[in-house]
């Protein structure tokens, strides 16, 4: 076989991939968006049968064949050929030591597991999701066993979403930031705290709906292929390449600040999946190159500029706009420091910059104690108010607003939620970096986010998955990662804010 021949051979295999994805995906999205309540058993039946096809054709024989014979003449591909054919080599060495059976039973057990937790969630009923949750974890083990069996199971999960991630870099990592958090926190709850009562009242869904949507223009989304609908869990999705994404939200009559939050966090994750070059559409190298990279583009967007003052000052007009009589007799400077108010709380996504990462905390040791075999599943309600209690020191009242409240273990997402904590200390250094060359104040004072989206764009976005996540920070930022930058932000911004 020529090389330019196996070359056109890889991509028109790529292309076909990126078309079975696409289809999975719109049949998840259509699931948890617009599907009759119901009709899980016959997305989970279409998706088997799609799965199955993926599994076949990313593992068949002349699959491999064409890959190990482009990995042996490496030498004469381009760096980008040669990093796709790296990636697929990866992929299906893995995904050949998982029985195909097992495979295609785990595809159509997750949508069964996302319509269960659904209903589980809607009538806080833990012991109706406990038992698909069991085998979502025994899957998980399982799986792990057959990739990586020299591995603690929960490290092969860990390195999925974040490569080269284990428990022992998460426990230094979060030990750092419990050092300076925990004193900081301490600090603030002997301060007299802002009030959030602007937050509250009753706003209108279309009213939120109409704002959501000028905030995706405020930060650059191209709303002809971006769109946005409400769900149980917000969450973004990309359809096969970043020329289609989807972002959700859910709206809440008694606080817009929700709503509005996880749209510009979703939105973050948006920008960075459409951000890819586009010669890098249908292959391997489309997208965000790990979860801990893309949650530092939807925490930075969400917090870093979000939650700033110059931002919620350009904002404020648009809420007086929308939301008239709730903000009568309210400042941009009130609103501000109620979208800033540190306070323990129950619902991760909901939580301020501060204790956010103990909410993550939480997650990680949970899901590393039932990976290990220390945790039954049906003792995770327990041991997660026990943690809140802990850690935050908060009474858990139910299972919805507790153990029930994320989507990620429906979805076997084991081992993602480490993720958002690092994203969180990726973003405060990217930050650092981005002002050295951006007004970033200005940027936000003015609401022109081109300068900071042109930024990214061109040191993360672009790259898609080029390049290791290791390696692509580190050349964003010049230097190496260091969580300490992400604890002097908050001390800075927390300390200004109640004169600590």
């Amino acid at each position: 076989m020529e090389i330019n021949q196996a070359i056109e051979k890889l991509y028109k295999l790529q292309a076909k991939l990126s078309a079975y994805n696409h289809a999975s995906a719109l049949i998840y999205y259509d699931g948890v968006t617009a599907a009759p309540k119901g009709t899980a058993a016959n997305r989970g039946q279409t998706l088997s049968v799609l799965s199955e096809e993926q599994y076949i054709l990313s593992t068949g024989k002349e699959t491999v064949e064409l890959l190990e014979f482009l990995d042996e003449h490496k030498a004469e591909l381009s760096e980008k050929d040669a990093r796709i054919v790296y990636l697929a080599l990866k992929d299906i060495r893995d995904m050949q030591k998982i029985p195909m059976d097992e495979f295609v039973a785990y595809q159509q057990l997750l949508v069964e597991a996302d319509d269960v937790w659904h209903t589980a969630k809607e009538t806080d009923n833990f012991d109706l999701y406990c038992p698909i949750l069991e085998k979502i974890f025994e899957t998980e083990k399982r799986f792990a066993g057959y990739c990586a069996p020299e591995k603690h199971p929960y490290d092969y999960c860990l390195d999925k979403y974040e490569n080269g991630l284990t428990m022992e870099k998460c426990d230094e990592f979060f030990a750092a930031l419990k050092s300076r958090l925990v004193p900081l926190i301490k600090k603030i709850s002997e301060k007299q705290q802002v009030s959030d009562k602007c937050l509250w009242g009753e706003f209108d869904e279309s009213a939120q709906e109409k704002f959501s949507y000028d905030l995706m223009k405020t930060m650059g989304i191209d709303l002809n292929h971006c769109g946005l609908a409400t769900t149980e869990h917000p969450f973004t999705i990309s359809f096969g390449s970043h020329h289609d994404v989807r972002i959700t939200t859910h709206y809440f009559k008694d606080n817009f600040a929700s709503s509005m939050y996880s749209v510009i966090h979703e939105g973050g994750h948006a920008l960075y999946d459409m951000g890819s070059a586009d010669d890098l559409a249908y292959t391997l190298l489309d997208g965000g190159v790990s979860m801990g990279i893309h949650e530092s583009q939807s925490r930075f967007y969400e917090n870093l500029l979000g939650r700033s003052r110059e931002f919620v000052s350009y904002i404020f007009p648009k809420l007086c706009e929308y939301f008239p009589e709730q903000m009568k007799n309210t400042t941009a400077e009130d609103v501000y420091k109620a979208l800033n108010l540190v306070k323990p709380s129950l619902i991760r996504i909901d939580a301020d910059e501060v204790t956010y990462c103990l909410h993550v905390m939480v997650r990680y040791e949970l899901e590393k104690r039932v990976m290990s075999g220390e945790l039954a599943v049906k003792d995770l309600p327990t041991e997660w108010n026990k943690l809140y209690k802990e850690y935050l020191g908060v009474e858990v009242p139910n299972n919805k607003q507790g153990v029930l409240q994320d989507s990620h273990w429906s979805g076997g997402s084991i081992g993602y939620f480490p993720s958002y904590a690092l994203g969180s200390a990726y973003g405060a250094q990217l930050l650092r970096k981005m002002k050295q060359s951006v007004d970033i104040d200005e940027c936000l004072r003015s609401g022109n986010f081109a300068p900071i989206n042109d930024w990214n764009k061109e040191n993360i976005w672009k790259h898609g998955r080029m390049m290791d996540p290791n390696d692509l920070l580190e050349k964003a930022l010049g230097e190496k990662f260091d969580p300490f930058v992400y604890t002097d932000y908050l001390e800075k911004k927390y300390g200004e804010i109640y004169n600590i």
